[in-house]
């Protein structure tokens, strides 16, 4: 693994990100990354000439939805989930991910009162499910919207259109450039899973000493460019550069945020920038557990 990280502070920094914020890993050689690309170019050619059945992905997108709602769950009857918003947007990022997608964009509406709204908008359809096999009809890259607040009610669901442009400006397909990003995820054991990143330097060092030490990267990954700065709640925030894809990396002061996952690749309107402020935003908690506030 190539560490050539050097710190970065950027606090004047005049782009700022509009919001507040156990998936398998996805192991690809570089044959196996031309061939994601090929691929969903091949899928969208096919869907151009048919009328695709939505509901193998429709099935993944209402199980994110479902996983949202375990998250924001007020109850210890949530099987397992954290019970009131102990998340962050590596936690929309592991769930989206899992059922074969990215994060495109996640905004916060602090305006909104009482209580703060996230936004979440996904693409879907770039994996297909890992159990049985589903045909290219029933199984089209398609974009969904979450909105979120307080509580298991507030997750509400809605189809969107994906976006037509990369992110890049380059030309080319979006579902494309995201099928590229998902192949060149870390390829080390459960990347995007909570672990603990007590007893690190927070530092770019440190950083780099996790990502290795918990074989969350391997000596084929590539590990540049990070910067990283304080949020002002006890946790070290970097943005850095897996393999080229924009990564934010949190780590905490404690071992109590040990069920949190603290790497997570950045939505894709913000890999270009990869900027350590929308990275401090990012690893922000979402939601409240009023369960736990009296």
């Amino acid at each position: 693994m190539t560490t050539p990280i050097a710190e970065d502070r950027h606090p004047d920094s005049d782009r700022q990100r509009r919001h507040g914020g156990g998936s398998r890993p996805l192991l690809f050689t570089a044959t196996a990354l031309t061939a994601v690309a090929a691929g969903v170019a091949g899928t969208l050619l096919y869907q151009r000439f048919t009328t695709p059945d939505t509901s193998a992905v429709d099935a993944q997108a209402a199980g994110i939805a479902e996983a949202l709602r375990g998250e924001l769950t007020t109850s210890r009857s949530s099987g397992g989930a954290t019970y009131g918003g102990r998340f962050t947007e590596g936690t929309l990022v592991a769930q989206v991910q899992a059922h074969g997608g990215v994060l495109l964009s996640a905004d916060t509406d602090r305006d909104r009162t009482p209580d703060k709204t996230h936004t979440a908008e996904v693409m879907l359809g770039l994996v297909p499910p890992s159990e049985g096999t589903v045909a290219a009809t029933a199984y089209p890259v398609r974009c969904y919207r979450y909105t979120f607040g307080i509580g298991a009610y507030s997750v509400k669901q809605s189809d969107m259109t994906c976006p037509a442009a990369r992110t890049d400006r380059r030309p080319g397909s979006l579902a494309a450039q995201m099928g590229v990003l998902l192949a060149r995820q870390p390829t080390g054991a459960h990347p995007y899973r909570p672990r603990t990143t007590e007893g690190y330097a927070h530092t770019p060092q440190g950083a780099a000493d996790f990502l290795e030490e918990e074989r969350v990267v391997t000596a084929g990954d590539e590990v540049s460019a990070a910067s990283g700065q304080a949020d002002g709640h006890g946790a070290y925030v970097l943005a850095l550069r897996i393999n080229d894809v924009c990564h934010y990396l949190r780590m905490a002061s404690s071992p109590t945020p040990s069920d949190l996952i603290p790497l997570w690749a950045a939505p894709a309107d913000e890999q270009e920038a990869c900027d350590v402020q929308q990275a401090v935003s990012a690893a922000e908690l979402h939601g409240t557990d009023p369960a736990k506030q009296g």
